[in-house]
């Protein structure tokens, strides 16, 4: 068999490592399972390992480092999902995959069925640094100054088991984007990195710190905006450790960095930073043009040729089929490759749940993958999936296959491509069910002629405060709120997680669920009637405020 294409390949220590870590494991399962150990001593094991209890059952959440697969890992995927819970899984807002029905006694199996395909669930919970995500154009964009694919394997080597963070006042999220647009919502995250290209033509990362969402949002503020490749790792060592040394351990809800910078200010946390760094050693921590070349050298990458005619064959297809000249236009991004182009599968199919897959799906896209792109997967932040290495005369041959599983859907960045958390249906901490009411917006809005003509849109839902469907960076966010045991929905409009990050603003009074799809209906419909030529929703926003959306949004309550 070929060597997987697009993520780094694992060697016998890191199968090792994997496999003492699985039987360590098992035994505190089985100590649990013969009551050896309660609940709340078994509680920091199996966080430890990605397992959650929630309102049901327990809730695994598999790594998926920088959103990458290979066509034999989502097989395992759709083998976990028909095997283990009930024939799906859930992709997050993390780019990993949560299964939500797993059986404890089941979980060393899994996770040996997982380690098989070099997959694990270490670092997916807990007070660590989290999965570090990644632009799910990666290796492909047209845009891109760096593959952010290696240096987000580097910062999993560097962070996995790190000593000195192990056990950080609270979870750390970092994302890096390997071009200056931001596709990774770096500005939310505790560290964001955004590259950009220095004088001498050698790209350079700006570094945002303290963003994030949650009951405290926060865009995240520069605090380097020049760091070059050989000093990354000694940079996000420093200001981890001024934040583990600071960050509060007395007030889980006051715990993560945007609490400390917030309170510091940029400029203090930066001295701070500064004054760790003046302490280090910089040969130590000096990340080599040979030390990036060896990881490099662990991903295989494709062989990129297409016949010369490929793009005119393309547009002819495209000429030919108005519904697939649709989907081209919303579900595809281009590519660095002449003849190639990256698309994306969006899991978001009019009245579905957002970013859920069976296993019969799963197991067709990896088929597909294998067909069209050299057996690589991508699982993006906004709960879709990318096929990054397409050829164009064979678009329209993936797209009728798609049509066939049910993932044909042209709302890529429309109102149907609906970002949601899974809500009170499986999380003991939700106030509302963020899929019933996901589902109800995406039947509204199931046009696709109205969806096009609407334009870019996005719709995000969480089901409480902690933000897990991102609801504060969406154009429109909705959250669901409990009021006197009744589920309710609060909106926000402006929000945005590229460039221009904002956190939105709350409308009003929230809503009960239907009179909330109604509103969301009205300001739709107040967004097409005010306009201007050529904007989108966010530009008449801008423009107007949010009055004339606040009326129609409140005009029947």
């Amino acid at each position: 068999m070929n060597a997987p294409i697009g993520h780094y390949q694992y060697d016998a220590v890191d199968r090792d490592f994997l496999a003492s870590r699985i039987e360590e494991f098992a035994d505190q399962v089985g100590r649990r399972l013969s009551g050896a150990l309660t609940e709340d001593e078994f509680k920091p094991f199996r966080l430890m390992n990605g397992l959650y209890l929630q309102l049901h059952a327990y809730m695994l959440r598999i790594a998926i480092p920088y959103g990458t697969l290979d066509s034999r890992q989502m097989r395992m995927l759709a083998e976990i999902a028909r095997v283990h819970d009930r024939d799906y899984g859930h992709f997050t807002t993390r780019q990993n995959i949560q299964f939500n029905w797993i059986k404890l006694e089941e979980t060393p199996e899994i996770l040996r069925k997982l380690a098989s395909v070099d997959m694990h669930a270490i670092q997916t919970s807990g007070n660590c640094i989290r999965n570090v995500t990644s632009d799910q154009f990666a290796g492909a964009a047209a845009d891109e100054l760096l593959d952010p694919r290696i240096h987000a394997e580097i910062l999993r080597q560097w962070s996995t088991l790190h000593p000195e963070f192990t056990f950080l006042p609270r979870k750390f999220k970092i994302a890096i984007s390997g071009s200056p647009q931001d596709r990774v919502a770096a500005r939310f995250h505790d560290i964001g990195l955004v590259t950009r290209p220095g004088a001498d033509g050698k790209p350079l990362f700006r570094i945002f710190v303290g963003g994030g969402l949650g009951r405290t949002p926060f865009v995240g503020k520069e605090i380097f905006d020049s760091v070059p490749e050989e000093d990354l790792l000694m940079t996000l060592e420093a200001i981890i450790r001024v934040y583990n040394a600071h960050g509060r351990r007395d007030n889980i809800y006051k715990a993560r960095i945007k609490v400390l910078v917030e309170a510091l200010g940029i400029e203090a946390y930066r001295a701070a930073v500064l004054a760790e760094l003046a302490q280090m050693d910089r040969a130590h921590y000096r990340l080599t043009p040979e030390m990036v070349g060896a990881i490099r050298a662990r991903f295989a990458s494709p062989v990129l040729d297409a016949p010369a005619d490929a793009a005119a064959r393309l547009e002819a297809d495209r000429r030919r089929d108005a519904a697939f000249d649709r989907w081209v236009h919303a579900n595809t991004h281009p590519h660095r490759a002449p003849g190639f182009i990256a698309v994306t599968v969006s899991l978001k199919p009019t009245g579905g749940s957002p970013g859920d897959a069976t296993s019969a799906q799963m197991d067709r896209l990896a088929d597909l993958a294998d067909s069209h792109s050299f057996g690589e997967l991508r699982i993006t932040h906004m709960q879709n999936i990318v096929l990054a290495h397409v050829r164009q005369d064979r678009l329209f041959a993936l797209w009728s296959e798609l049509r066939e599983i049910g993932l044909g859907t042209p709302n890529v960045s429309r109102i149907g491509d609906i970002i949601a958390c899974p809500g009170l249906d499986y999380c003991a901490l939700a106030n509302a069910r963020s899929i019933p009411i996901a589902r109800k917006l995406s039947a509204r809005f199931g046009d696709v002629a109205l969806q096009e003509e609407i334009g870019v849109l996005r719709v995000n839902i969480s089901g409480c405060i902690n933000a897990c469907g991102h609801h504060h960076a969406g154009h429109i966010g909705l959250l669901g709120v409990d009021k006197r045991g009744e589920e309710f929905f609060q909106i926000t409009l402006g929000g945005r997680s590229d460039e221009k990050a904002a956190i939105g603003e709350i409308l009003g009074p929230a809503l009960r669920e239907d009179e909330t799809v109604d509103a969301i209906a009205r300001i739709v419909d107040r967004y097409l009637s005010l306009r201007d030529m050529g904007e989108s929703f966010l530009d008449t926003l801008s423009r107007l405020g949010d009055a004339p959306f606040k009326e129609a949004a409140y005009e029947a309550a």
